[in-house]
């Protein structure tokens, strides 16, 4: 029987919270931009791929750190922001999404741009040829064609921002229900020597990573049995 108290719930909850809607913003944010990346050839494409990938390599704490710096109310952009009616970002759910976004945000840019890069033009020169715009082109033959790609990515996004901690713990703080996530809430647990607590929100975690990885073998899988098809 699991032993979960109300603030463990209340951490699962704002997990799951946290997640989906940063998969979300990250699919709508990352779409456009892989598509770019994927097709240019501009002498930007390095520095900008550079730039993503950086939370790849960062510490957590080191990306934390300067989002704090640079979203405080005494910052340049924290006034702004505060002129515009904005409330302060630091130790708050707003300040853990935009934190968490930028941190989860290669995970999700990259499965999209790989997936692009590989797509045939063949498909989308036949699209051109019975009139359709490029618009047309993306919604009609790009994003069906990319469905393992965006299942990739959202998965990824998701499981990456769930599995935060170091990012989380410096831009959000420790506030139940508002910024105590999961991870946070296990590290109280050890903290405190609540061991069987601890315990049941790990095997909670593991069993949500190997659902993950699981998701990922049979995408993965499908991208390879369309190859094979030659439906790319």
């Amino acid at each position: 029987m699991m032993n979960l108290s109300p603030a463990d719930l209340t951490a699962i909850w704002l997990t799951l919270k946290l997640a989906s809607v940063v998969t979300l913003l990250l699919l709508i944010l990352c779409t456009p931009i892989a598509w770019w990346l994927a097709r240019t050839r501009s002498i930007l494409k390095a520095p900008i791929n550079a730039l993503i990938t950086m939370p790849l390599v960062l510490p957590p704490t080191v990306l934390g750190f300067y989002l704090l710096i640079l979203l405080s109310p005494n910052s340049t952009l924290g006034k702004m922001l505060s002129d515009l009616g904005i409330a302060s970002l630091p130790f708050s759910f707003a300040g853990l999404v935009v934190a968490s976004m930028l941190y989860s945000l290669p995970f999700v840019m990259q499965p999209l741009q790989n997936t692009f890069t590989s797509l045939s033009e063949k498909h989308l020169d036949a699209a051109a040829t019975l009139g359709a715009s490029p618009m047309d082109r993306f919604f009609s033959v790009v994003m069906p064609l990319s469905k393992s790609g965006f299942i990739s990515a959202a998965v990824l996004g998701f499981a990456h921002t769930v599995g935060e901690f170091g990012v989380v713990l410096m831009i959000g703080g420790n506030i139940p229900g508002e910024t105590k996530v999961i991870s946070v809430q296990i590290y109280d647990h050890v903290e405190a020597l609540e061991y069987p607590q601890a315990h049941t929100l790990s095997l909670i975690m593991m069993a949500f990573a190997f659902v993950v990885l699981c998701l990922l073998y049979f995408a993965q899988r499908n991208t390879h049995e369309q190859h094979k098809k030659g439906i790319w």
